[in-house]
């Protein structure tokens, strides 16, 4: 019972849903809801249940709900996404063996449910109904690491987690911090590897804070748990999947000012026949693939990263090879629709180009069996390719024998009777073609018509008249034509009549129908308006290219002769009317219509023309006639205020004055009320002007008001911050996207692309003419091929002055001099910099050395680029391993863009050393500081400084020494001081600029890349040594003794002193020196100091005894103590062990 009592506590209550009580219950909530309004909330019906118990708790809830709110705010970006964006640039990164290919194996099954064996270049699949990624694994390679953070969208950072973040890992997101941060999110493999649960939750959370600190506090980071069957588990794939489908992406600033692509397929498409003649020739080069950021257009110059500058030849659009589905609603992809395209890879079996579409046959065609016939006829064409000259030339130099001793002949030498006499009955196409054009300039020489053949025989071809005097223009070239021929036959005297004939009849052929041609001539004058936008943009419209087409397919069949050659006036006529539709007639007030022209006073007539003119209607909302109407009423209902004068009739007006009423009615709000003009504001009474500002103060007033009351109510009654600018700016920014996009949206494809450029996601084909051969014979795919268009201004050449900061993780100083691989915008190229500090005065004085945790300025030669623009320096790209294992970290510097000039304007310090050789008081000559007087008249008026600190001026040159001069300074300066003089001196920045060309060299060598080495380089190879300067080594300073002067006290002054401060120590005459006087001791003298020398000798040896006794005496005590002390010191050792055992036999027994 005890149990089921426990049990019916623990069960939880469940409310009745039927019965008597259940009944009663909804009874009472409907009369509730009828009595109460149904939409009011909890804390509206009963705000005192609600109310604030602690108004600081209150404070503090809602101080952190709106830090909260405003750490989720960003400033807005106006969207300029298009309305089919290119696909989602996706980059695999990480270090080697850590499952890049793998991973895009597994994404790409687990989207299109196609298995892809060989992963190079970019791969482009359809992921959504409004979504395709493009993948793209990065070589551990420093170049290939550059290039991806510049153009990827997100980036998958793939990490070994059972060994840890590599240095490639941080190099890496050091550099897109520089390049513009893209998404990031980091991928864990290798889980499989740690087999302790325990340590496995350790590492990942251990990585997972790791990779926050690098990236941001919440970064994502998955894990790949491990591999089945060689493949990473399908619902981790799956996840990852979904989350790159919805990620969402912000504009950089550097993508959002450029467009770019990243080309996915390289085609070269020189002849071969050039190619074969000379290998290492120019190439013509296509690119293809998608463009991103602004839109591109052909006159700007784009670079290759990897090869260099280079100028668009051809650019055009092409279908999408991986479109976007239709519109229809459906819940997920067709298995038609999971599209993909891999052209360097060798998957997609449909390849677009700008004229044709190539389809890949699998099957049975690319595997039959070649016949004898057709290996025979290969070899045919193998041996014509492998041929260095043309038939032409082959052919001239064919050799004939007639007699085996004879000379061989020839054929360029043999030259037939026919070409020497040629016949009248030859029949060769060489010799008719080459009549033609004898007659041809036979006829242009003796042409009658003048300039304006050309257009006479247009204006006659467009007349048809019956008549015989009105012949056209093809009848008068056919009987011109049959003049020559005769006078070609005839002799001298028959041609001269025959010339007479011919000048008479057209002098007077242009007197027939006079009126005729002139009323044409006039009509034709008049309808030559051209079409502004045709004559610029060319034929915009594409009905009528449409219509163009289909007629010259449809005259195909007609101009053809035998289906090789074409009819030459058939071939004029169209050129004339594809020149005709070019400059097509703007017919709005004419059309031409034969012979009578448009009666402009007829009803119908003017009704063609009636909404050309401003009092026409234009567009449904653009009625002449309503907005004059809506103009008169608005005057209607406005009053004129003072007294104004009718410039047209003369007539004088005076103002009402406004009654009370009305000016109650004015100061109420009329929206449909038109503005007041300046005129009319300015000739306001004071009154009115303070109506109308209390009126506009009581407007303020109730919409502060109201808004407060309507956020109270939107929120139920709870404080909440004023979110407003910020919804401001978001509205503003989404406005003016939407602007964008409406701008150009009406108009047609190519008209669009015509003014806009070629916008992101379209997928285009670039053609470059000379590219060098070693970017095609090279081209390796795993290596991508970014393509990024320059601004006007990046095009140019110049001083770059940079603010930079030495990484704090690259072991060495950077020296100024020493060439730096710079990576700045599109471009990686390396360059000489000169680095200086910014003092206060802002001067750059120059700097030997980068300095530790401080910016400095860095100057260099190389692309104008904007300023703000970040750029990152290395000192070398090798993929060496033992330079790698000195260096460490790679990336030497950071930094950014400050200012851009023509010159550098960077200051180095130069002391000027002399040495005085005269000194006059308070005046010095110097020596040694200047080599004439030329640099001394320069410098006059330098201040000059000693060691001592005396500070000086430099006057005049002197004549000798040479370059010597006269200064003069503060206070007396000693022939031991050297003078200083301090001197800026201009530093000249080395105009030295070199791309990095890793695309143009071989596969194994890509990787190994080395432009200008430094000096110290240099010297390790070639084991140098650095030529010792004598200045600059330390020499031992050997200083003599300074010998002071004896203290001289004057006689007077002696003499004036107290006695006790007189010397009296001294001799009375210092000057002569003392005589040695001889002492020379009596016999007891002698017998006395000789005694006492014995005493002396034995009283020092019986105290040595002493001391050495006394040194015997200690040590032997000393020893005797040590082992006193030993003995001790056993026996107590002995004693412990005595006790212990007893100890220990005594718990022994406890125990027991």
């Amino acid at each position: 019972m005890a149990d089921d009592a426990g049990q019916d506590k623990r069960k939880q209550h469940r409310a009745r849903q039927s019965g008597v009580k259940a009944d009663k219950k909804k009874e009472k909530t409907k009369k509730d809801s009828n009595q109460k309004e149904p939409e009011l909330t909890a804390r509206q019906r009963n705000p005192k249940a609600f109310a604030i118990n602690s108004a600081q708790r209150a404070e503090r809830n809602f101080r952190r709900k709106e830090d909260l709110t405003a750490k989720k705010q960003h400033i807005p970006v106006v969207d300029q996404t298009p309305d089919e964006p290119p696909p989602v640039l996706i980059a695999v990164v990480g270090p080697p063996k850590v499952g890049k290919t793998t991973l895009i194996k597994d994404l790409i099954k687990s989207f299109t449910r196609t298995n892809v064996t060989d992963i190079k270049g970019p791969i482009t699949i359809v992921t959504s109904k409004k979504r395709r990624i493009t993948l793209l694994e990065c070589n551990n390679d420093i170049n290939s690491m550059i290039d991806v953070a510049k153009c990827a969208d997100l980036v998958l950072l793939l990490c070994d987690a059972s060994y840890g973040f590599e240095m490639e890992i941080f190099e890496f997101l050091n550099i897109c911090q520089v390049h513009g941060m893209p998404k990031i999110m980091g991928v864990l493999t290798h889980l499989d590897m740690i087999k302790n649960p325990k340590q496995l939750r350790k590492r990942k959370k251990e990585l997972k804070h790791r990779f926050w600190t690098e990236v941001y506090d919440g970064a994502k980071l998955f894990y790949l748990s491990g591999l089945l069957h060689g493949e990473y588990l399908r619902n981790e794939i799956k996840n990852l999947g979904r989350f790159i489908s919805v990620m969402k992406f912000r504009p950089l600033q550097w993508r959002g000012a450029h467009s770019y692509l990243l080309v996915d397929r390289v085609e070269d498409v020189t002849n071969t026949d050039t190619v074969r003649r000379n290998p290492k020739c120019d190439r013509e080069v296509v690119l293809y693939g998608y463009v991103r950021g602004v839109p591109l257009k052909q006159e700007h110059m784009v670079h290759i990263a990897g090869l260099g500058d280079a100028r668009i030849d051809e650019l055009s659009v092409i279908p999408d090879p991986c479109p976007l589905p239709g519109t229809e609603k459906k819940r997920s992809l067709l298995e038609k629709e999971r599209l993909l395209y891999a052209p360097m890879s060798g998957v997609g079996g449909i390849v677009y180009d700008k004229d044709a579409v190539y389809i890949e046959l699998q099957g049975s065609h690319s595997h039959k069996e070649k016949t004898a016939e057709a290996t025979e006829q290969e070899a045919l064409v193998s041996k014509l390719i492998d041929k260095k000259a043309t038939m032409d030339e082959q052919m001239e130099e064919q050799e004939f024998r007639l007699f085996s001793d004879g000379a061989p002949i020839k054929s360029k030498d043999f030259k037939g009777s026919d070409d020497e006499a040629p016949d009248q009955d030859d029949d060769s196409g060489m010799d008719a073609a080459s009549s033609d054009e004898e007659n041809a300039d036979e006829f242009a020489a003796n042409d009658w018509r003048g300039e304006n053949s050309d257009d006479d025989d247009d204006d006659d071809q467009e007349q048809e008249q019956d008549s015989e005097d009105e012949s056209s223009g093809d009848e008068e070239y056919q009987s011109l034509a049959e003049t020559t021929a005769k006078n070609s036959d005839d002799s001298d005297g028959e041609e001269q009549e025959d010339e007479e004939a011919r000048i008479l009849a057209s002098n007077m052929s242009w007197k027939t129908n006079l009126a005729q041609k002139a009323q044409d001539a006039f009509l034709q004058r008049h309808s030559e308006s051209r079409n502004l936008m045709r004559l610029v943009y060319g034929c915009y419209n594409q009905s009528e290219r449409r219509q163009e087409e289909n007629q010259e397919k449809a005259n195909d069949s007609d101009e053809e002769l035998g289906g090789l050659f074409r009819v030459a006036a058939k071939k004029q006529s169209d050129l004339q009317k594809d020149k005709d539709i070019r400059d097509k007639e703007e017919r709005c007030f004419f059309e031409y219509q034969g012979d009578t022209s448009r009666d402009w006073l007829s009803e119908t007539n003017k009704e063609l023309i009636k909404n050309c003119f401003v009092t026409g209607k234009w567009k449904a909302s653009e009625d002449a006639e309503n907005l004059l109407k809506l103009d008169d009423m608005s005057d209607a209902d406005s009053e004129a205020y003072g007294d104004f004068e009718d410039l047209e009739t003369g007539e004088q007006h005076s103002g009402k004055p406004k009654e009370a009423g009305e000016e109650e009615q004015a100061a109420a709000p009329d929206t449909n009320k038109r503005k007041m003009t300046r005129v009319e504001e300015e000739n306001l009474t004071k009154t009115e002007l303070m109506a109308k500002k209390l009126k506009l103060k009581a407007k303020f007033d109730a919409e502060y008001d109201n808004h407060g009351e309507k956020g109270a109510e939107e929120d139920g009654g709870r404080i909440t911050g004023d979110h407003s600018f910020y919804e401001d700016l978001k509205a503003e920014a989404q406005k003016q996207s939407e602007l964008n996009k409406s701008e150009f949206a009406h108009l047609d494809n190519e008209l669009r692309i015509q003014i806009e450029g070629y916008r992101a996601g379209l997928y285009v084909r670039l053609g470059f003419k000379t590219l060098p051969a070693e970017f095609v014979e090279n081209f390796d795919a795993s290596y991508p091929v970014l393509v990024g268009a320059l601004n006007m201004t990046e095009e140019n050449v110049g001083y770059v002055n940079c603010k930079v900061k030495k990484h704090r993780w690259y072991k060495k100083i950077l020296k100024t001099g020493d060439p730096l691989i710079v990576s700045m915008g599109w471009r990686r190229f390396q360059t000489v910099a000169i680095y200086a500090k910014v003092e206060d005065n802002l001067r750059h004085r120059y700097l030997k050395y980068t300095p530790n945790h401080v910016t400095c300025s860095m100057t260099f030669w190389g692309p104008i680029t904007p300023q703000n623009t970040g750029f990152l320096a290395l000192q070398t790209v090798r993929q060496d391993q033992e330079e790698m294992k000195r260096l460490g970290f790679r990336i030497a510097a950071t930094g950014c863009v400050t200012e851009l000039d023509k010159s550098s304007q960077i200051m180095k310090k130069l002391k000027l050393v002399g040495h005085p050789f005269k000194i006059y008081k308070n005046t010095a000559f110097i020596k040694d500081m200047f080599h004439s007087s030329l640099e001394v008249a320069k410098f006059e008026g330098a201040k000059i400084k000693t060691v001592s600190g005396i500070r000086g001026q430099i006057k005049k040159a002197h004549h000798t020494p040479e370059g010597s001069y006269r200064a003069t300074f503060e206070d007396k300066i000693l022939l031991s001081d050297i003078v200083f003089c301090r001197t800026w001196v201009h530093v000249e920045v080395p105009r030295f600029y070199a791309p990095i060309t890793t695309l143009l060299l071989p596969a194994e060598q890509k990787t190994q890349w080395q432009g200008m080495k430094t000096l110290g380089q240099l010297k390790r190879e070639r084991a140098l040594q650095n030529e010792a300067q004598p200045d600059s080594m330390y020499t031992e300073i050997v200083r003599k003794p300074k010998i002071f002067r004896p203290l001289v006290i004057p006689k007077a002054l002696q003499r004036a002193l107290p006695y006790k401060d007189k010397p009296k120590l001294g001799p009375e005459n210092p000057r002569e020196a003392l005589e040695r006087v001889a002492v020379v001791n009596s016999p007891h003298e002698q017998k006395v100091s000789k005694m006492m020398k014995m005493i002396e000798t034995n009283y020092k040896d019986k105290r040595n005894r002493d001391r050495n006794e006394t040194k015997q005496r200690m040590k032997k005590f000393r020893a005797q103590k040590r082992a006193d002390e030993a003995s001790k010191m056993q026996h107590q050792k002995q004693l412990r062990k005595k006790v212990s055992r007893a100890i220990s036999k005594m718990r022994g027994k406890k125990n027991n």
